[in-house]
């Protein structure tokens, strides 16, 4: 028969439906509507060992809300549709205002009545800081870059308890339960929320280069109004109500708080030039500000405001390294989920022994990564009450928020590569976490700022490296892989040459030695000790992912994290 005419093509289709030309197979169901929580077996335990287990009911609520459908399409629209900026309006008025899509303001929304950002401040009990970290780290799976304003916002309160009287006044409305994102004075709303500023073009990371001038309006001194005059070349969340800013008087850099708006209910001068034209973070919006005699008041002493401001910068950088390990988190479900469903050469790629060694590798980091924040969050629930809990938040921010937010790009790559092409197409999450992966490494003081901290907490802190040391050795005898790393390692600890130049060799090896030691007496047997195996054990750390030495239980790694529908 003639094959135009036949009732069948060549495959045996029927001609009425030539525009089905496969049946869709070999490919893994959507991961949504799950429960965040629940299929975070590290996470849960991390929350029970570390002082939440109180929390548990309401993190598996929380779970289940950011692991819905509806929760992550609003991750997906908010960065498809980047804020805009509107300098004036339509009368030729400045207005300096940023307007965001309605999916970013229902993510800040849900945050903000979560209580990501004041919960541990409202509640400060045991475990707080550990309970308000888990439902951060959920959140920023869903979309990481609104966490930025919801970050500053938490980590304001400690700074601005250094001048009480601002602290009286604004402490409420920072800590409410809300979200109100209307560009009017804060005076007339009940919640607001709160940025930061810093950098200039000429100093970076370098504030004391920096140039902005504050002119006192009155006698001047903490509390007092002063105008600034200058710009800032980095603002993050300008849309926030209030921001801490530094700026030089007469005795040297100083905080201030700035307002958006004056008391008096006018404008208060802060120019928004453009908006950051970035690579990720794009839901959130970034700026390049001039501040032409902009109304603020002095937060601290005058002169100090480098320790006013570090007060909240500590607890930016704890939040780094929240937002890396649940990128981790997030990239390793997705490549675990993939590779479960997905088949090739006549198996499933999470039965092929050279698969299992890359997923279970990358596993082992995130459960590293998430070990040690979940740790320095305990350490911030004691605070003063313990030295040596206080040291360990000293050193331990520094440490794990060099080293986790190093390690994330080429985690998020590596789980890219396990899904394959799909993982490019920006159809996926993959892409954005791929490009969200730079940022908290860069963002709040990069690497060599983090080493640098390091090694002036070292000298300026006393019993700092023994804190850190008895915090490591608590779990000497466990394993002589790492028990012998932490030998080597405290011989470098008390070797002053050519100290700085080391510093990222040294910090690198703090960080792997206080995961090891967790891990150790922890963490799940498996991942214990395959981390002790390919990190500590010789020169099988290497340089990608994949290399775990031979004896390394894969499938009980790989099955413990697996995301399950």
């Amino acid at each position: 028969m003639d094959p135009i005419v036949s009732p069948h093509n060549a495959y045996g289709l029927a001609c009425g439906h030539l525009a089905e030309t496969h049946i869709v197979e070999n490919q893994p169901p959507a991961l949504r509507d799950t429960n965040l929580y629940q299929q975070d077996v590290a996470l849960r335990e991390a929350v029970a060992r570390e002082g939440a287990a109180w929390a548990e009911s309401d993190l598996q609520a929380f779970g289940k809300i950011t692991g819905s459908a509806e929760m992550i399409e609003l991750g997906f629209q908010a960065n498809e549709n980047k804020p805009v900026l509107y300098t004036h309006d339509n009368y030729g008025h400045r207005m300096d205002e940023v307007r965001f899509h309605p999916a970013y303001h229902q993510l800040m929304k849900t945050s903000l009545e979560q209580g990501l950002h004041a919960s541990h401040w409202l509640k400060p009990q045991s475990g707080a800081q550990v309970a308000r970290a888990a439902k951060f780290y959920l959140m920023a799976q869903v979309e990481a870059a609104h966490g930025c304003p919801v970050t500053m916002t938490s980590a304001v309160v400690p700074a601005l308890l250094q001048q009480p009287d601002l602290a009286a006044q604004w402490l409420p409305k920072i800590t409410a339960l809300g979200y109100d994102h209307r560009n009017i004075p804060m005076e007339q709303k009940t919640s607001i929320t709160v940025g930061m500023a810093m950098t200039e073009k000429q100093g970076g990371s370098d504030v004391r280069a920096n140039t902005v001038r504050a002119h006192a309006l009155g006698v001047g001194g903490p509390g007092q109004a002063y105008e600034l005059l200058g710009h800032k070349y980095f603002v993050s969340a300008p849309m926030c109500d209030a921001f801490l800013v530094l700026a030089q008087t007469q005795s040297g850099l100083s905080c201030f708080w700035l307002p958006r708006w004056r008391p008096d209910g006018s404008k208060n001068p802060l120019q928004i030039q453009r908006l950051k034209n970035k690579m990720g973070n794009v839901a959130n919006a970034s700026c390049e500000t001039e501040l032409r005699g902009a109304w603020a008041q002095m937060v601290g002493a005058e002169g100090r405001g480098v320790a006013t401001i570090l007060k909240m910068v500590t607890m930016t950088r704890f939040d780094c390294m929240i937002g890396s390990s649940s990128g981790m988190r997030q990239a390793v479900a997705q490549a675990l989920h993939h590779c479960n469903y997905r088949s090739a050469f006549g198996k499933r790629l999470v039965e092929q022994p050279l698969m299992q060694n890359v997923l279970a590798d990358l596993v082992i980091e995130h459960e590293a990564a998430l070990a040690l924040t979940m740790r320095i969050g305990r350490a911030l629930d004691v605070g003063d009450a313990s030295e040596h809990e206080k040291m360990l938040v000293r050193v331990g921010t520094a440490v794990g928020k060099y080293w986790i937010c190093k390690r994330t790009p080429a985690h998020a790559y590596e789980a890219m590569e396990c899904i394959g092409g799909s993982g490019v197409m920006e159809d996926c999450i993959m892409p954005r976490l791929f490009r969200e992966s730079p940022v908290n490494s860069i963002w709040e003081g990069s690497g060599n700022v983090q080493c640098l901290d390091m090694l002036r907490a070292m000298g300026r802190n006393r019993g700092s490296v023994e804190a850190y040391m008895d915090e490591v050795q608590a779990a000497a005898g466990a394993d002589r892989r790492l028990d012998h790393y932490v030998a080597r390692l405290g011989s470098e600890l008390v070797d002053p040459s050519a100290i700085e130049y080391r510093a990222r060799s040294v910090v690198e090896k703090m960080a792997l030695a206080l995961q090891g030691s967790l891990l150790v007496r922890y963490g799940n047997a498996a991942v214990a000790d395959a981390f002790c195996a390919a990190r500590l054990g010789g020169d099988t750390s290497g340089l990608t992912f994949g290399t775990l030495p031979r004896g390394v239980d894969c499938a009980a790694i790989i099955q413990r994290a697996a995301p399950v529908l």
